[in-house]
């Protein structure tokens, strides 16, 4: 019998990101970004004349981020630690929206703070993903983690029988974020490692 299966995001699950691109957007980019409210629409603005940053630029910096910036990130509280012990009794793989380039980079990353764990990459909804990762582990218990709701959605669904939790460890953000559970797309709101696990 297949062990259970662990399907996690990284970015504001496993690490922090928002708050190193911030920072790095104001030191190197003179771009202030406010985390409150849509963290990518109409949130970035040049410091000098006040202009939003047009959306296409808004992806560049992004990529840009991921192209050099791995080790800025940091630890969710207890992420490792939660994984740890989740391995103990089952499967834990990362499922990450990056390009297919930076999966290597970041297996990397997440070794650096004592998370190995097989990673997948995504760039879209990630219901279909998830299911394709279900399928190839034989799993058929599977829990789903992601702090992005229409995740959730898309997970719900293609494979309404994985278990599902809404999880942002960011709190600059986590009172921002459409709340996939409020929307009937998770099973649990949970913002920190300590509860979840």
């Amino acid at each position: 019998m297949a062990r259970p299966l662990v399907v996690t995001d990284c970015d504001e699950v496993l690490l922090h990101m928002v708050r190193h691109f911030r920072d790095w957007l104001g030191e190197d980019h003179g771009i202030e970004f406010l985390l409150e409210g849509d963290p990518f629409v109409q949130s970035m603005k040049r410091q000098e004349n006040g202009n939003l940053v047009p959306e296409d630029e808004v992806w560049r910096l992004l990529q840009a981020f991921f192209d050099t910036q791995f080790g800025r990130q940091t630890e969710i509280e207890g992420a490792a630690a939660a994984i740890a012990e989740l391995k103990r009794g089952a499967d834990v793989v990362v499922l990450t929206n990056l390009l297919d380039r930076y999966r290597d980079g970041r297996v990397s990353q997440l070794v650096t703070h004592g998370i190995e764990v097989p990673v997948f990459t995504n760039q879209g909804p990630k219901g279909e993903a998830v299911r394709r990762i279900v399928e190839q582990y034989g799993a058929e218990r599977a829990v789903f983690i992601d702090d992005l709701a229409q995740h959730h959605a898309s997970a719900a669904e293609i494979l309404p029988a994985i278990s599902r939790l809404h999880f942002c460890g960011e709190p600059a953000i986590a009172a921002h974020v459409p709340c996939a559970l409020k929307a009937g797309h998770a099973h649990a709101r949970i913002d920190s490692w300590a509860e979840a696990l």
